[in-house]
């Protein structure tokens, strides 16, 4: 019986550790840019959908605005200029890398933009899962700073989002070129949940005495 308890005792011990909220969860810093040369950024896509296209996304210029962070024009800028002669539709994308996702993930950055009377830059932010390019993918709609409400300081934006597996974020300036102005875009960071070291020390303790307790019982 005095073995039949420890084995119990010690299955007990390997589900408690596999049970959700047994441990914490740590974070790990998947992705940290603060755009200190946007012509080298490892992994990141740009795209330009407008129409007619012209310039893509591009170095901050620091005689519109400072850098939130870093030298004055180390941040991601795009403008009505996307549209060639500042005609047409903008249709801008600034992509991550692909990124492994494991569960509760933050996503924050800043951004700004230049205020001008009659302009309504719009920047939207997306998210699309799978490791597939392009941009058809971006179905999912995180947020977006529009008209009035687009802050013309830096201005943080943070979330916490359940995302799973590989995927991209995507930073889209969009509208008629006619109707934009100038934004930028600064300090993008993305953490995502890690299972803590003690949480598979506690597992692979658990299921060692599990399997100890079998032997012996077996004997």
């Amino acid at each position: 019986m005095k073995l039949l308890k420890s084995y119990t005792a010690a299955g007990a011990l390997a589900l408690a550790v596999l049970a959700p909220g047994a441990a914490g969860a740590a974070g790990i810093a998947v992705l940290d840019e603060g755009f200190d040369d946007l012509a080298s950024l490892p992994g990141w896509t740009l795209v330009n959908n407008s129409v007619p296209a012209g310039s893509t996304w591009f170095q901050g210029n620091a005689d519109v605005f400072g850098a939130q962070s870093g030298a004055a024009n180390a941040y991601a800028a795009a403008s009505f200029m996307g549209a060639t002669n500042g005609q047409g539709t903008v249709d801008n994308w600034l992509i991550t890398p692909l990124l492994s996702l494991s569960g509760l993930t933050n996503l924050s950055f800043y951004t700004a933009h230049e205020a001008m009377p009659g302009s309504a830059d719009l920047l939207e932010v997306r998210w699309a899962p799978g490791s597939g390019s392009g941009t058809g993918g971006f179905t999912t709609l995180l947020t977006s700073f529009g008209g009035a409400g687009y802050p013309t300081d830096w201005t943080r934006w943070s979330a916490g989002l359940d995302l799973q597996g590989e995927g991209r974020f995507a930073f889209r300036y969009v509208g008629n070129a006619g109707a934009l102005n100038y934004i930028g875009l600064d300090t993008v960071r993305v953490v995502t949940a890690v299972p803590e070291p003690s949480l598979y020390m506690m597992l692979a303790l658990g299921l060692g005495a599990l399997s100890f307790m079998r032997r012996k019982t077996l004997n």
